[in-house]
């Protein structure tokens, strides 16, 4: 077990690493394996503005956060991201998870404008297999070849970016690596890009995962647990509230408040299913690419 975690007694925040920001649940896809259950006009969690952003994000750097990571949905229809991000990258290094499709196609100007900031800003892009046809089955068709062109727009313009991947029970990961680099050589792409396997995590509402995935060492140190380096805000019911992590938000019973404060010094129950990855394989979200 990592630091901070005590069987039957919670875990504690350690260090807070990153403050997740949820920028609502609504997404120009539809995919149907999305842990967040995210489609096109969803608001099952409500989209975030900066003028209520603002405070938490000073209060957040204000007690050391190193990085904001911005998730959601889709976090590059929100009207107001540039304007967030802008404000964000003036007080902490930013990471956002986008499926690089067309909200990020059609907005190459705005790239320009989070570029030259006190802090860096960097990408994660979803693409799931290295393969069109299983990838697009989940996306959409043409979807493939829009991330493909969103992570090269991305790298032409000095992004830092990575990719996030479907991960299988029983898979080969060296032969997947090796896949994704011929993806990239193939599309003019750096071969070496960060490329961070995320788990099935099962659709909200506590509805079934896909079984556990063996650890590739089990002699190896667990990494620490989300809600043990994390804390999310998201907006709720018109009000912004915390949760431990960006892997939770669909239990109301782990809800740790409006204050960050209060959030940050709260005993996490890992009752979610969810947590039962963090606890037996570990999951870092944010992996290399961050």
């Amino acid at each position: 077990m990592t630091s901070g975690t005590i069987p039957g007694a919670g875990i504690r925040l350690t260090a807070l690493r990153e403050l997740w920001v949820h920028t609502g649940t609504a997404c120009n896809l539809s995919c149907p394996f999305c842990h967040e259950g995210s489609q096109p006009g969803d608001r099952r969690l409500e989209a975030v503005t900066l003028e209520a952003l603002r405070p938490q994000l000073e209060a957040a750097a204000a007690a050391g956060v190193e990085r904001f990571a911005f998730t959601g949905g889709e976090p590059l229809i929100l009207k107001e991201i540039v304007a967030i991000l802008r404000h964000a990258l003036a007080l902490r290094p930013c990471l956002l998870l986008t499926n690089g499709t067309a909200p990020l196609i059609r907005r190459p100007h705005h790239l320009a404008q989070l570029q030259g900031l006190p802090h860096p800003l960097s990408f994660r892009v979803s693409i799931d297999y290295p393969d069109e046809s299983r990838h697009d089955a989940g996306r959409g068709l043409r979807n493939f070849r829009k991330a493909l062109q969103g992570l090269k727009l991305l790298c032409d313009a000095g992004f830092a970016v990575g990719i996030t991947r479907q991960q299988e029970v029983d898979e080969q990961p060296a032969a997947i690596a090796q896949r994704y680099r011929q993806l990239l050589r193939k599309h003019l792409l750096p071969q070496d890009l960060p490329v961070v396997a995320v788990p099935e995590l099962g659709r909200p509402q506590g509805r079934p995962m896909q079984a556990a995935i063996p650890r590739g060492d089990p002699g190896a140190p667990l990494p620490p647990t989300a809600c043990s380096r994390s804390r999310m805000l998201l907006r709720r019911d018109g009000q912004l509230r915390y949760a431990p992590c960006p892997l939770v938000d669909d239990e109301p019973r782990l809800d740790l408040g409006a204050s960050l404060s209060e959030a940050c010094a709260a005993t996490v129950l890992p009752t979610h299913p969810r947590c039962q990855i963090c606890l037996t394989q570990g999951l870092d979200y944010l992996g290399a690419a961050n």
